[in-house]
């Protein structure tokens, strides 16, 4: 097995624990304890279900990876050690310059929908190799896995893997007997978005006016209004990055828009703060739906955003080139009129 086939081995079984540990506090805790918010760290608020995943990461990752150590970790509610908000350095008191790889991992992505049982999240982890006098960032990542948490009644969870040039891969586990088969990861050949899932996405408040004005345009350019009474597009806001990708890469979606960082100037003018958006480690398993074969840029072409906490970025996913050449002009003209050049 090559390195970086060990490393998928070695990060599904971080995954594993992971996925056991938050699914055993949602099953040995009160719907309450699940949902209360801090929002004092760094990057999006973190929730008591959060606190789960977080309590044996680096356990684990330590564990896991032991035979890369040192490496350099990035995830939301590590302690500032030094090296930077939300990054911490394995094993403790190792020197970053003496790292190998460089791991960005949101322990839950997803958070809001699971512990209100409405939908899976989703573990992410991205591996990049370590660059003398930079931060890597999402180009560089080599090596990416995305691991289903699903609420305690759903006995299926899905685990999607890539590494850079090699293509994806995915399963299916039977959480009840431990058993997994395989799952087929196939962006949709449409070459239209009528009669299909596509989106600009618009899950908190703040701006969502703005936002469904865009998709408003979109739709309206690419396919028309449709007939009377009748829906010719739709949409699926599903508060998951790593989810939005899964369903790009499973064929479920044609097209999708996270436009929240180019709301800040629209949201200033009318007294409010920036918007919450994607970071680099929500969007860290991109490399699993471009091996797939779905198109993940930005409003300027590929995603560079440094592997940090707080970067905020924009997004764009297409399944394929056809749906692209459709959708992102009609996209960009939109974004242009609403909230000026991207």
């Amino acid at each position: 097995m090559d390195e970086a086939q060990d490393l998928v081995e070695s990060v599904r079984a971080v995954h594993v624990r992971i996925r056991d540990a938050v699914i055993d506090a949602m099953v040995n805790s009160t719907s309450e304890e699940m949902r209360l918010g801090d929002g004092s760290g760094g990057g999006d608020t973190i929730y008591g279900i959060d606190r789960a995943g977080e309590a044996v990461l680096l356990e684990m990752l330590g564990m896991h990876l032991e035979k890369w150590l040192p490496v350099v970790v990035v995830a939301e509610g590590l302690p500032d050690i030094g090296v930077g908000p939300g990054t911490a350095v394995l094993p403790p008191g190792a020197s970053p310059s003496d790292a190998r790889f460089w791991v960005i991992v949101d322990p839950i992505d997803g958070t809001r929908g699971l512990m209100y049982g409405k939908r899976s999240a989703w573990i992410l982890t991205g591996i990049s190799p370590i660059f003398a006098g930079r931060t890597p960032s999402l180009r560089d990542i080599e090596v990416a896995v995305q691991t289903e948490i699903p609420h305690p009644k759903q006995t299926l969870a899905d685990t999607l893997w890539a590494v850079r040039g090699e293509g994806a891969t995915a399963i299916r586990t039977d959480l009840r007997t431990g058993i997994s088969s395989p799952l087929p990861l196939t962006p949709s050949a449409a070459d239209s978005i009528g009669h299909g899932f596509g989106q600009v996405a618009r899950v908190f408040p703040g701006g969502r006016d703005v936002l469904a004005a865009i998709d408003d345009e979109v739709c309206l350019a690419v396919v028309g209004p449709g007939g009377p009474g009748k829906g010719v597009t739709f949409e699926d806001q599903y508060i998951s990055t790593g989810g939005q990708l899964a369903e790009l890469a499973f064929g479920h979606d044609r097209w999708t828009a996270d436009l929240r960082p180019l709301l800040t100037p629209v949201l200033a003018k009318r007294g409010l703060p920036p918007p919450q958006c994607c970071h680099p480690y929500d969007i860290c398993t991109a490399l699993i739906a471009e091996e797939a074969g779905v198109l993940v840029v930005g409003p300027k072409g590929p995603l560079d955003h440094p592997l940090t906490l707080d970067d905020n970025v924009t997004w764009f996913g297409y399944a394929n080139e056809s749906i692209r050449a459709l959708v992102e002009p009609a996209l960009l003209a939109a974004i242009t009129a609403y909230l000026g050049p991207p």
